[in-house]
């Protein structure tokens, strides 16, 4: 409470100075709250619509960047069904790709007609042995089309032709199943990798690693017990055993050279497994840095 003198009044008057200051002081309050409500209120709507664009571009960033509730893609499982059989197709497409190359790959043998001293062993020379061995790898060619055999300096037996006619389909099936077996790989490759799915490229590498390390350590334990058994199993007669009289041929193809040619295919094996092995780890980078940083987080 608080006196006021008035001028034309000789008495006082007792007045609330409080009050009124009060009320007029609600009233500017009440004034300027409504211009501060209006305010606000187009303020949260500008904000608000702000929310909504911000919004939709969260969404359309959604995925690409690691916000608040984002959980980044997981690797697949690797030893699935699909992926163990689209390997084993992968498997035989690079081993008839192996077996293509080596038996193209001509060089092995000049190696060894020098290597295996093959001149003063026959009496033949470079040129003969070699028109001759050209014309054996010709006749299993299927882009040559040659339909028999025949040697340009040997005779050969009736046993020796069935015996090379039975190598000749062998040559054939594998180049026939290259391109069969290449294909289905592929188009498998093609489903899973759009899909991120690298494990069958992890099961072809360690296939193409394990297969030939065992292969390779039962050849160079025994060669004879390896190659007849080879033989054994891909041929149901003995007409590969040559007589070098009958079948004279034989004097040019020493036992050392198919032994060269089986280290060349599990060379070339290996090979493709080391390659398929970081097309795989460079696929799956992504994932593994993941790992690194979620055990970081930990």
């Amino acid at each position: 409470m608080a006196r006021r003198r008035m001028p034309d009044q000789d008495n006082y008057r007792e007045l609330d100075v409080s009050d009124t200051s009060r009320r007029a002081s609600s009233r500017g309050r009440v004034s300027s709250g409504g211009k501060g409500q209006a305010y606000g209120r187009q303020g949260s709507r500008g904000t608000q619509s702000r929310g909504g664009r911000g919004g939709s571009s969260g969404r359309g960033s959604r995925g690409r960047t690691s916000g608040r509730g984002y959980v980044p893609p997981r690797q697949r499982p690797v030893l699935t069904p699909t992926n163990l059989l689209l390997a084993l197709i992968g498997f035989l497409f690079l081993a008839c790709v192996s077996v293509v190359i080596v038996l193209n790959l001509r060089t092995i043998y000049y190696f060894d007609i020098r290597y295996q001293q093959l001149e003063s062993q026959t009496g033949l020379s470079e040129a003969v042995i070699r028109e001759n061995y050209d014309t054996l790898i010709d006749y299993n060619l299927v882009t040559k089309g040659v339909k028999k055999l025949e040697f340009p300096s040997f005779p050969m037996s009736e046993h020796g032709e069935t015996h090379f006619r039975e190598v000749k389909r062998i040559f054939f099936g594998i180049q026939y199943l290259l391109i069969i077996s290449g294909v289905a790989f592929l188009f498998g490759l093609s489903r899973k990798l759009p899909r991120r799915d690298y494990g069958s490229l992890k099961l072809v590498s360690v296939l193409t690693f394990v297969i030939p390390l065992v292969l390779g350590l039962l050849a160079a334990v025994s060669w004879n017990s390896f190659f007849i058994k080879f033989h054994e199993i891909f041929f149901s007669n003995d007409y590969w055993i040559f007589d070098p009289v009958t079948d004279p041929v034989i004097r040019i193809l020493p036992d050392a050279f198919f032994f060269h040619c089986a280290l060349a295919i599990l060379f070339f094996l290996l090979l493709f497994g080391l390659l398929t092995g970081a097309i795989y780890r460079f696929a799956t980078r992504k994932y593994r840095r993941q790992r690194q940083m979620e055990q970081l987080m930990r």
